[in-house]
């Protein structure tokens, strides 16, 4: 019997969906289920060393020890540090429903690493509405995005910060000041030209995209406009899908001119009207 081509095709996409749903969802499950083990574990220690009035001499032969007789039993996953850690996640989230669905071990072992409070929480959640890969979170703490958005606010908005993550509530809230594009490997005394720093860029979009931050796609590098005969162009273009607006960016060098936000000021306005 001959069967529909596109027909058979569907039901081949259809099923390789379900498996991958399927296998996401049991990977986060595991994800989950170990969060919550290492955080009972994480509870037992501390109620063992309150229990015995540990001294701090003591605190470091009791991990040593712990991880020997551990690993000896069940394996790999008990070394020192990963003890030290799940008792830390447990002093820093003491209640168990405060503990994310949707990152795994390894992010909280990264945002753990932090010895500050509100850095812990705002790397929590906004991890968790980013949906960050440990390696993008990782990328996020070292370039210290808490600290440049801590920065541009006042002390309720840290702690607003730390509490619900980054919140957009106007336009400004996009754009990060400064930006940090350490991906590039550009060498601090290489005097580079404008049109290298924009070919290193595109070379690494996804990791600038992730700088930009969340919403911003690429549409167009060199994008040319034409005025009264005369061709301009713009570095790089790109669409805020949040904002529903064009983002023009111009790469100088220096320090910026009369001249330079005059010509940014012809881009924008051109923008408006004919784009």
């Amino acid at each position: 019997m001959e069967l529909e081509q596109s027909k058979y095709n569907n039901l081949i996409n259809q099923i390789g969906d379900l498996l991958l749903r399927g296998r996401e969802q049991a990977s986060q499950s595991v994800n989950t289920i170990l969060v919550q083990t290492y955080w009972l574990i994480g509870r037992h220690i501390v109620e063992f060393e309150q229990d015995g009035n540990e001294k701090a001499e003591y605190g470091s032969f009791l991990f040593e020890k712990l991880s020997k007789d551990l690993q000896n039993v069940y394996g790999k996953g008990f070394s020192r540090s990963n003890l030290l850690y799940m008792r830390k996640l447990y002093l820093k989230f003491p209640k168990s429903e405060t503990l994310s669905n949707v990152l795994s071990w390894s992010h909280y072992f990264e945002i753990l690493r932090s010895e500050n409070d509100l850095e812990i929480y705002f790397y929590t959640k906004q991890s968790e509405k980013e949906k960050w890969s440990v390696r993008e979170l990782k990328r996020q703490m070292k370039s210290m995005l808490f600290h440049r958005l801590a920065l541009s606010t006042d002390k309720k908005g840290v702690l607003e910060l730390s509490e619900k993550g980054q919140e957009i509530h106007k336009a400004e809230d996009i754009l990060k000041d400064p930006y940090v594009l350490e991906f590039l490997n550009i060498p601090q005394t290489y005097k580079f030209l404008e049109s290298e720093l924009e070919e290193k860029l595109i070379s690494n979009l996804q990791n600038f995209l992730l700088e930009l931050g969340k919403g911003f796609t690429f549409e167009k590098r060199q994008f040319r406009i034409s005025i009264s005969g005369k061709h301009f162009y713009v570095d790089l273009v790109f669409y805020h899908r949040i904002l529903k607006c064009f983002v023009l960016i111009d790469l100088k060098r220096g320090e910026v001119t009369h001249e330079d936000v005059g010509q940014m000021n012809l881009y924008l306005n051109y923008f408006k009207k004919e784009v």
